[in-house]
């Protein structure tokens, strides 16, 4: 049997008493909370062997995910036997500990506190969604999704976390989205939230290229830029090879170009743009920028325009937008794998199909590289001077990898 009512803990218990004297010795019951401890709720049983979490993700029938988790006195038996039943059911079944949050709610808080935080530093709200979307590979991006869910909800669970975590800065909630609490713009089913429904939604401010690029020079070893490099070629803008260059660079028209690795523009004498992470370059609709002038914005934006590619200017942050969302959710999830919330396959497939992730950040930290991804969370808690930026102990120098 399992409970689905409303998310308040005594009512949670109430009819858990309830239910035991009622139901066969055979029969088993489980909870669909999102926010309450199994352990907790397992407590005053007089059978808690029998007993465990089946958290579902909304919508239901859409949503493949379903948490399994089994309290400190659940059978073992049982929780296999749950698991077994969700894949019958079609679901992916996750088996975790019992902690705040269990993997989603837990690992998915950076997305949010980085799109707020983007926000709060006066970064448009449609280019923080339109680049997460587009160069993150997101479905939708942190501020419309927040959104969509209702900012009263995901706020408070944010906060719940946060106290469950004993303040830990990983989970601490952001003003900006406390704001738009205090204020009642709970976002969609209000009317209005980050974005006002009552009125067209902005569009991002996409930088317009001025020219057409004439040459376009790379490093033998353009690294992550290869797929730019091959496009580039393939729509025949001129392309020739520069041993001289550093890996990962190119120069076009004279402008100097490098993936971001972390560091400030600021801190980078040798680039005159910087390029934010993108989860899948060749792909890719749109990339972000950092650019120290508007023309030589504009004639990036004229290569980009050229590969199909539409191009969002940032300032100069550390770690730009997308790296330092996908890194900080790589960051969350070494932290539950070292808590040992459950192993690594579990916490990327929880991600995947319990938030919508398209890739589990543990895999994207594999394919990034650890430590290049450890080198940048130092650049970012330096610059910021924020411990929420700390690396997780996997991506330490020295560490062993997850």
């Amino acid at each position: 049997m399992i409970e689905a009512i409303v998310e308040r803990e005594e009512a949670k218990r109430a009819l858990f008493a309830t239910l035991e004297g009622i139901i066969s010795p055979q029969a088993c019951l489980a909870s669909n909370t999102s926010s309450f401890s199994i352990n907790a709720l397992a407590r005053d049983l007089r059978v808690p062997a029998r007993f465990a979490g089946l958290h579902f993700f909304n919508p239901v029938p859409a949503m493949k995910l379903v948490e399994v988790v089994p309290a400190a006195a659940t059978d073992p038996a049982l929780t296999s036997d749950l698991a077994g039943l969700m894949r019958r059911w079609g679901k992916i079944a996750v088996v975790l500990r019992d902690v705040p949050g269990f993997i989603v709610n837990r690992v998915a808080r950076p997305y949010y506190a980085e799109g707020f935080l983007a926000l709060s530093e006066g970064i448009p709200a449609a280019t923080i969604d339109h680049l997460l979307e587009g160069a993150g590979g997101f479905r939708l991006g942190p501020l419309a999704l927040a959104d969509m869910i209702g900012h009263d909800v995901n706020a408070t669970v944010a906060s719940s976390i946060h106290a469950a975590y004993g303040g830990a800065p990983r989970f601490r909630p952001q003003p900006a989205q406390q704001a738009l609490v205090a204020a009642g713009h709970l976002g969609r089913k209000s009317g209005r939230g980050v974005y006002d429904y009552a009125t067209a939604l902005p569009l991002a401010p996409f930088v317009i290229g001025d020219r057409a690029p004439s040459i376009l020079l790379a490093a033998s070893d353009p690294a992550m830029l290869a797929p730019l490099v091959d496009q580039a070629r393939s729509i025949g803008v001129p392309v020739s090879v520069d041993d001289s260059l550093p890996a990962g660079h190119l120069v076009c028209d004279g402008i100097r170009i490098a993936a971001g690795d972390g560091r400030l523009l600021a801190q980078r004498d040798d680039v005159d743009i910087l390029l934010d992470h993108v989860r899948d370059w060749a792909s890719a609709p749109c990339l972000g920028i950092t650019a120290r002038e508007d023309d030589s914005a504009a004639r990036i934006a004229s290569l980009f325009t050229a590969l199909g590619k539409r191009t969002l200017r940032l300032p100069d942050r550390a770690g730009g937008l997308v790296l330092r969302t996908l890194a900080q959710l790589a960051n969350a999830a070494a932290d539950a794998l070292a808590d040992e919330v459950a192993d690594a396959a579990a916490i990327d497939a929880a991600m995947m199909h319990g938030a919508n992730h398209p890739e589990g950040p543990l895999a994207w930290a594999a394919r990034y590289g650890h430590a290049a991804l450890g080198k940048a969370l130092e650049a970012i808690a330096t610059a910021s001077g924020d411990a929420l930026y700390r690396p997780a102990t996997a991506f330490q120098t020295g560490s062993h990898q997850p």
